[in-house]
């Protein structure tokens, strides 16, 4: 039997020999398979090659398919939890012989990083009181802003030197500057922290609690001299106000006035019209601007430069001030409205003399309480301070 298997499958393997012969069904039964891969190379040697694409392609799809690996991590994991060393327990997933296992991928190279030429590094909250000597050209605005409080607390620390008027500020000044917005305090016999914290509208555990007044918290007590501050702490400012002089009635001269101060009881002379003109060839600032301590805008002007009357009326008074503003000219326009102008170097009109709008009054000086050359404007209605950039146009 085995003589005559051998002998059909000879005659069948050379009856493929000849190209010209068709692989039947019975042929591809007794074919063994070898004969059949030399009847594929001599009949379609391309078929080889599609055949194995195709093979290729149906394994991955199956691959995709079934995930025959998504029993890997699971194995894993019981393999760690039992105690297994990584090594010892990728072996134990079957997936590597154990001794034979791949080589751990590296670590990318590390990427160097320059550090920044130009890192912003936040400032440190400061406690202390420090001092600032005040420089040609200063304004209280522009100290202020320096230190990062306002300039009323700059005001309320400095009271014997500036008397709540920016305008007493002067070269080679010493300032206390406060970390922190507040009121500067110099403790006197009797001070408490609760009468301070009463006194500057604050709360007594922010005296406490700030460290640079370096208080116990648990038994809070003051030194007489101590500089204090009362964060967040306020209080009214001590108006300086010119006696108002009006046109038609007749007063005695004001005391401490000055000499600029006219007597009134003037009829007649002009009359504003109720529309204000720049007063200074400039429109901005140089200096203080309008505040509740501080009632008029210091408007940029140089030395000598021309001061118009803002709106026609009767001048009122006219020269010296005894009241920080130098040299000075108030006009009454007639209507409940009156105009200022200060820390002239000259003025060019008198007491009782009607000036038209745009009439030059003066001309633009640094006298009085003056830290440079500026014009100093305020408006009053009703013998009122009120804003002049709502006003002038």
């Amino acid at each position: 039997m085995q003589c005559c298997s051998k002998c059909a499958a000879q005659r069948t393997t050379s009856s493929f020999s000849n190209s010209s012969e068709k692989l039947t069904a019975d042929a591809v039964e007794e074919l063994s398979p070898a004969g059949l891969l030399r009847w594929l190379r001599a009949r379609a040697p391309g078929l080889v090659y599609h055949a194995g694409l195709v093979g290729i392609v149906g394994a991955a799809l199956w691959l995709v398919r079934t995930n025959p690996l998504s029993w890997l991590p699971a194995r894993l994991d019981a393999a760690l939890q039992a105690g297994a060393q990584p090594a010892k327990a990728e072996a134990a997933t079957g997936l590597w012989p154990a001794g034979l296992l791949p080589v751990p991928l590296q670590p990318p190279p590390a990427v160097r990083r320059i550090a920044s030429l130009h890192t912003n590094i936040p400032a440190r909250l400061r406690k202390d009181i420090v001092t600032y000597t005040v420089q040609a050209g200063d304004t209280l605005f522009g100290i202020a802003e320096k230190y990062g409080i306002t300039p009323e607390t700059i005001l309320w620390g400095n009271y014997y030197f500036l008397k709540d008027d920016p305008h007493l500020l002067r070269p080679d000044q010493q300032l206390f500057i406060a970390p922190a917005n507040g009121v500067l305090r110099v403790v006197q016999a009797g001070d408490t922290i609760e009468g301070l914290a009463k006194a500057y509208l604050a709360l007594p555990e922010d005296i406490i609690n700030w460290l640079g007044n370096d208080l116990d918290p648990d038994a809070p007590q003051l030194t007489e001299g101590q500089m204090l501050l009362v964060p967040g702490g306020q209080r009214e400012f001590v108006r300086w106000v010119i006696p108002q002089i009006t046109r038609t009635q007749r007063n005695p001269l004001p005391v401490g006035a000055g000499p600029g101060a006219c007597p009134g009881g003037y009829s007649g002379g002009a009359v504003g019209g109720g529309f204000f003109a720049w007063p200074s060839n400039n429109r901005f600032l140089s200096g203080t601007n309008f505040t509740s301590y501080h009632p008029g805008i210091d408007i940029a002007a140089a030395y000598g430069d021309p001061i118009y009357a803002a709106d026609s009326g009767v001048v009122v008074f006219a020269g010296w001030s005894n009241y920080g503003y130098g040299n000075m000219v108030v006009i009454d326009h007639g209507n409940g409205w009156q105009t200022l102008y200060a820390h002239l170097s000259q003025w060019n009109v008198s007491c009782g003399q009607s000036a038209a709008q745009k009439n030059v009054v003066g001309l633009a000086g640094s006298t009085g309480n003056s830290s440079g050359p500026h014009l100093h404007f305020e408006m009053q209605y009703g013998g009122g301070r009120v804003n002049p950039w709502n006003y002038l146009q």
